[in-house]
């Protein structure tokens, strides 16, 4: 007569885990503003701007145009007060990911996700300065090809909180009260699958100054970026004198 209370209580034990892993963080979560479960071929409302998109074995892929010497980009042309976005993502032989969001003039923030790193920051908006990136965090990781990954984004007023998987950090900056816009998806190289994205209205968590202790403080943890390959570096040791870095693309 054991068994079925040890069933109960197995299954008590799940839901109550179930709703840990719910428990709100920087935002309450309220009206879905879209929701896509990306299973259909990539088109409207959705504005490719680069890249080639395309449905395969039920999901978004993403691959880069050698071509456009830029990577792919797909972009979800709404503007958006405070926010909830969820999606989840993995790399068939892509080199990096983002989820990013503009602002009315340049970017505004992302995060971006390699199989060895995951970063989240406010993004250089107008590349000329004053305005510059702040990172608020950067995360060591082993991502394998073909496995699924949980991306989570949110912003209220001028705080952003970002998580992949389990990973998360938040951070604060004046210019995050803008407007913002276009949440989008890019790929580096080819290529990166993505599923299940949803964008929902968002409120201010009356308890984030309790959660907020819980989390690293904005640039508490900075992995080191991997090493760039030396360029010009000969064979036998010699060097050939540093190329040119090409101009950066948007």
């Amino acid at each position: 007569m054991k068994k079925p209370v040890q069933l109960v209580v197995c299954a008590l034990g799940a839901l109550l885990s179930a709703n840990a892993a719910e428990q709100p963080l920087l935002a309450i979560p309220g009206k879905a503003i879209y929701e896509n479960k990306l299973a259909a071929a990539p088109g409207e409302p959705w504005k490719a701007a680069k890249g080639k998109w395309e449905l395969v074995d039920g999901a978004w892929r993403g691959s880069e145009n050698p071509e456009d010497k830029h990577g792919a980009v797909n972009r979800l042309p709404n503007k958006l007060a405070d926010f909830v976005i969820d999606y989840e993502c993995k790399f068939e032989g892509g080199k990096g990911t983002s989820l990013s969001i503009n602002a009315a003039k340049g970017h505004l923030a992302r995060i971006s996700i390699s199989p060895k790193l995951v970063t989240i920051q406010k993004d250089d908006g107008d590349h000329e300065g004053p305005d510059k990136a702040v990172i608020f965090a950067r995360f060591a990781v082993d991502f394998a090809p073909g496995t699924w990954h949980k991306v989570h984004l949110e912003m209220v007023g001028d705080t952003l909180l970002g998580k992949v998987d389990e990973l998360a950090v938040w951070g604060s900056h004046e210019l995050f009260k803008q407007e913002r816009m276009a949440p989008g998806f890019t790929v580096a190289g080819q290529s990166v699958d993505f599923r299940n994205f949803s964008v929902r209205e968002a409120a201010l968590n009356p308890d984030w100054e309790k959660v907020k202790a819980t989390l690293p403080k904005p640039g508490e943890k900075m992995a080191a970026p991997p090493a760039p390959a030396r360029p010009g570096a000969a064979k036998g040791g010699a060097k050939k004198p540093a190329a040119k870095a090409a101009p950066k693309t948007e």
